[in-house]
This record gives C-alpha cells, sequence and structure tokens, in this order.
C-alpha cells in the first residue's frame, strides 16, 4: 500500500508523481475524493466530473467519492433530494466511467416509498454499467439525529455488494454501519479484502476519534484493507483514511476538501492473513436477522 500522487501534482508521498508502472500490474490504483458536498444538484455533479478529471489523469482504477455525494443538506436529507438511478447524478457517474476507464463507488439518494428516500452507495464498472446498489442498512439514529424519519433502510438480507478491480474485492457499507463489526465482516465472507466506507461522518465531541479508531478496528478483526472516504464541510468530519491490514494507517487527510490517490498491493492482504489467521479461527458465522 504505498501513496502515489497528490491531487493536482504536488508532491508525494513516495518522492515522484509516478508513471503508471508496468511492473506491478497487481497494485489497484484507488483516488479518494473528499468532497465538500451542497443541496445543489448541478454543482455536484460538476464536483464529481472534476473528481473523474483528477482520477483519469493519475490513471485510477477506482474513484471513491463521499456517502450523499448527489446532494446533502446538513438539517437532513430526505425525498426531495433523491434521484433516481436513470436520474442526472447517476447517468453523469456512467458516463464519465465509460469515458475514462475509472470505476465508481459513491453515495446517492434514491426515491422510495412514500415520503421517505434511500441512501445508497452506486458502484459502477469501467465500462459504465451499474454493478451494484447498496441501500444502507444501519440509519443514523444517534447523537440526536433520526435518519429514519426521512430514509427508508436497506434490507439486512440483501446480498453484500462488491466489485472486482484486479485482484481485489472492494466490498462497500455506509458510514455508521461502521460501529456496527458484523457488517463488515459479512462483507469479508462474500469475499472482499477491501471495505469501502463512503461517510458523511457527522462532527462532535469525540466524533473524529470513534472515526479514526472504528476504521482501524475494522482493518484488524478482517486483516483487510479499509477506506473511510469522509465529507468536507460544514458539520461534517473529513478524515479520510487509509487503513492496512495490519492497523496501520496510510493516509489520513484532514478537514478540507481533498483529492488523493493511492495504490493498493494485494500482497499486503495476503501476507496479513498469513500471520494473523484470524479469519480462518474464527468459531462463530455472521447471519443476518
Amino acid at each position: 500500500m504505498s501513496d502515489p500522487a497528490r491531487s493536482g501534482g504536488g508532491p508525494a508521498a513516495t518522492g515522484t508523481t509516478p508513471d503508471r508502472p508496468g511492473d506491478v500490474p497487481a497494485k489497484v490504483r484507488v483516488t479518494v475524493a473528499q468532497l465538500t458536498v451542497s443541496d445543489d444538484a448541478a454543482a455536484n455533479r460538476a464536483t464529481a466530473e472534476a473528481a473523474f478529471r483528477e482520477a483519469a489523469r493519475l490513471q485510477a482504477d477506482l474513484l471513491v467519492l463521499p456517502e450523499y455525494a448527489s446532494a446533502y443538506d446538513p438539517r437532513g436529507v430526505g425525498a426531495e433530494h433523491a434521484e433516481p438511478l436513470d436520474g442526472p447524478y447517476v447517468s453523469t457517474l456512467r458516463r464519465r466511467a465509460a469515458d475514462t476507464g475509472v470505476a465508481v463507488i459513491a453515495g446517492v439518494t434514491l426515491p422510495a416509498r412514500a415520503g421517505l428516500a434511500a441512501n445508497a452507495l452506486v458502484v459502477v464498472g469501467t465500462g459504465g454499467s451499474i454493478a451494484g446498489v447498496y441501500r444502507k442498512v444501519h440509519l443514523y439514529d444517534a447523537f440526536g439525529t433520526r435518519e429514519s424519519d426521512r430514509l427508508e433502510p436497506g434490507d439486512p438480507g440483501d446480498p453484500p455488494v462488491t466489485l472486482s478491480l484486479g485482484e481485489f474485492t472492494f466490498g462497500v457499507l455506509t458510514c455508521y454501519d461502521l460501529r456496527f463489526p458484523e457488517s463488515a465482516r459479512r462483507v469479508v465472507d462474500a469475499g472482499a479484502d477491501v471495505l469501502v466506507y463512503p461517510a458523511a461522518w457527522m462532527a462532535g465531541p469525540l466524533k473524529a476519534d470513534h472515526w479514526h479508531t472504528l476504521l482501524r478496528a475494522r482493518a484488524i478483526e478482517n486483516t483487510a484493507i479499509v477506506l473511510g472516504v469522509g465529507m468536507a464541510g460544514k458539520s461534517v468530519t473529513g478524515r479520510s483514511l487509509l487503513v492496512g491490514p495490519d492497523g496501520v494507517v496510510g493516509l489520513e487527510l484532514g478537514d478540507d476538501p481533498e483529492i488523493r490517490t493511492v495504490d493498493l498491493d494485494p500482497s499486503g492482504v495476503a501476507a496479513a492473513r498469513r500471520a494473523n489467521p484470524s479469519l480462518a479461527n474464527r468459531r462463530y458465522a455472521v447471519v443476518p436477522e
């Protein structure tokens, strides 16, 4: 796991912004887009397109956008922010994925039953086809907030949503799902060796510490790479984090909007699982309610 490039071509953690190396085909390059999102749908589409341009410039395989990337209001997101899968935002993602060959995972708000919406992740493959849709199972009814007043939860019995790129399988979950370790284990049981958590993690006392701690915990207990992609801006934490399967932090952003690109090496996951075979040693299975 390495950090080859900053947004805008600035100095890289490894010293230079590399060309796409031909001798490490197993690595998968991921662009982390910690964006500020508003309730202006057209502006959010333009922000997503700019992130695609940066990902394509660095020859990324995958772009990850935050939860609620299609529209966000810190007072609450609901049916008034929803667009169908064939609406303008997802159509933009599909078109740009097809044009650039960059897959994308992004938070969107979809229509649900009357008066409610669904907090979802859409997964678009490199050819522009929708590879999966995950509807957030654990709604954020905590710390004085009630998503369930505006949103319909996903079905915990639905199959986990994954995306295969190179030698990796990416499994997707959303924000508050991070506090439920059985959710991560279920996705790992479906083959995921990278867990992706797009989030609009609310700011507040100890919240950034919880975010950091829980992302590292999910990585260690599942011997998986974990990528938390936060939203920047008012009332949210930012602090996107990439954690290796040994719990070592490979990338951590601050509070401000930023785009960074990293290379993921599958040999690190294999080595961690040989050294720490906790997945093979466990005695309990996860069964959805």
